[in-house]
């Protein structure tokens, strides 16, 4: 029996929940931007190697429970999703994801992303500013301090220092957010909060605000050639 623990329970749920599997794979190769037939090449490819890549994101398969087969799927070091997939669906050549594009859930992503587009630039990003749309690279990740807040909780708490192509700007992070990025990654920031502390501008998620790793910069190398994983 292969024992599999999932720390992405509500990934799971709205897997249970889909229409479809192919829905869900579909949505998820918008969410993160990869070729929605080349996603579900690599998930085949991960079930044969036990791993494989797609782009940014990096897929593992974990095992079989009777007919469903269970993946892992990550965008650098952050976990995004965990799920099972009916063996069949998988397997069967004759499903494409290109076929389960045009849902709901799909066209209300899209137009959520649309809205995002018009991001405020690092530079034009001022105190006092709310519902604050930044995409930006982490560039550090300061050690991580433990507080008593103010209404008696122990807390963790850091700060990241963020940048675009216009500037650099402290984001604040607390307990689970500190976990949700590393350096090197890119993350789309959605109504923040715009202060200052101590004469540097921060940012700061509050109750509203939400935090997506969206890309892995990598390197400008040129692409290599890797050997076919052994089955």
């Amino acid at each position: 029996m292969v024992t599999l623990q999932f720390e992405r329970k509500k990934e799971w749920r709205n897997l249970r929940h889909k229409r479809s599997v192919g829905e869900y794979l579909a949505f998820l190769s918008i969410k993160y931007e990869v070729n929605p037939d080349k996603f579900l090449y690599a998930l085949r490819s991960a079930e044969e190697h036990k791993e494989s890549e797609c782009d940014n994101l990096s897929i593992q398969y974990r095992g079989k429970i009777r007919n469903e087969l269970f993946f892992l799927i990550k965008s650098g070091s952050v976990v995004i999703a965990q799920f099972p997939i009916d063996e069949e669906f998988l397997l069967n050549k004759s499903n494409y994801l290109g076929n389960f594009m045009e849902t709901d859930r799909t066209r209300r992503f899209l137009l959520k992303k649309t809205r995002i587009a018009t991001s405020n630039s690092i530079r034009d990003v001022r105190a006092g500013m709310s519902h604050v749309n930044v995409k930006a690279r982490i560039l550090e990740v300061a050690e991580t301090k433990y507080v008593v807040t103010r209404y008696g909780n122990h807390a963790s708490v850091t700060k990241a220092l963020i940048a675009d192509e216009t500037g650099t700007i402290k984001l604040c992070l607390w307990n689970g957010q500190i976990d949700s990025v590393s350096v090197g990654d890119t993350v789309q920031i959605e109504n923040a909060q715009a202060s200052v502390f101590r004469g540097e501008r921060q940012l700061s998620l509050g109750k509203k605000g939400t935090l997506n790793s969206v890309e892995v910069f990598k390197p400008e190398l040129k692409p290599m050639e890797l050997p076919a994983a052994k089955a």
